[in-house]
């Protein structure tokens, strides 16, 4: 969004001393222009703020359609660095060794205490960030994904704007075949926040999450995943404006366009089941 400027050059250095062959970057202004990069980094500004999976596609078309003029896409958010040099080397060598793998989540800890928040553990047994492990979702700010990913189920739901946009392409990439892995050793430095700082938080939180289910889901699946959800945001008690703001998201994900409809296999379904965490929760 422009307004970090000291943390995207720390990002772009820990980028630059990676391991390996270099990283070619491109940074996206997603609707604000973009502060003093080092030289050799390419830019794009865009005219209007597109969300963050808008952001993200239009990062992804800089390296070819889909990204096809290269085989990996790291997606880094601006304040956030890379802890460690090898982590480049380590997705490398990672998707040389698997060929069905296509997505892989880094492990987000507070620069200041090296802690993980349980919310950035992409699974339900979360207790331990230390332990990798084959996952059903990813986290959209540190992240490495296979073009061919792309290629094969198309990019991030750019309507979405903001929430739930990574399990959408999960989910797609899940039914297609390939697999995910949260690993543990890819570290991103990233300071403690909550989601909720954001202002459409609840709202979109709500809305996207009727729109994944629909998109998504098998028929029989879609209302007990959202009820699922509907009574897990009633038992954390929200606050009143918040709680308003949800319900108003979740009306909104009935009364509009959703996009393309692409239900899953129930083999998937099966597959997420097996994985740890069934498309009801």
């Amino acid at each position: 969004m422009g307004n970090r400027p000291d943390e995207l050059r720390a990002l772009l250095d820990s980028v630059a001393k990676q391991d390996g062959d270099p990283v070619e970057v491109v940074v996206v202004g997603n609707g604000s222009p973009v502060p003093d990069v080092p030289e050799g980094v390419r830019t794009m500004e865009l005219p209007e703020n597109l969300g963050i999976p808008g952001g993200r596609n239009v990062g992804t078309e800089a390296f070819g359609p889909g990204g096809r003029d290269v085989d990996i896409l790291l997606f880094l958010d601006d304040d956030g660095l890379l802890a460690h040099h090898d982590t480049a080397e380590l997705c490398r060598t990672a998707f040389a060794a698997d060929p069905r793998l296509g997505i892989v989540s880094f492990r987000i800890a507070d620069p200041e205490t090296g802690e993980t928040q349980r919310r950035h553990v992409p699974r339900l047994r979360a207790a331990d960030p230390m332990r990798s492990s084959r996952v059903t979702t990813f986290l959209g700010g540190a992240n490495a994904v296979r073009t061919r990913v792309f290629a094969e189920v198309g990019g991030l739901p750019d309507a979405f704007f903001y929430a739930h946009e990574e399990t959408d392409l999960a989910w797609r990439a899940l039914d297609a075949g390939w697999m995910i892995d949260y690993r543990s050793d890819m570290v991103l430095y990233h300071p403690t926040t909550a989601p909720s700082r954001h202002a459409v938080y609840h709202r979109m939180v709500a809305r996207n999450r009727v729109w994944l289910a629909r998109r998504n889901l098998p028929a029989l699946l879609v209302p007990v995943y959202l009820g699922v959800w509907l009574l897990l945001t009633l038992l954390r008690r929200p606050s009143r404006s918040a709680l308003q703001a949800w319900f108003g998201g979740f009306r909104e994900g009935w009364a509009t366009a959703c996009g393309p409809r692409r239900p899953m296999k129930w083999r998937t379904v099966w597959r997420l089941t097996r994985l740890g965490r069934p498309p009801v929760i």
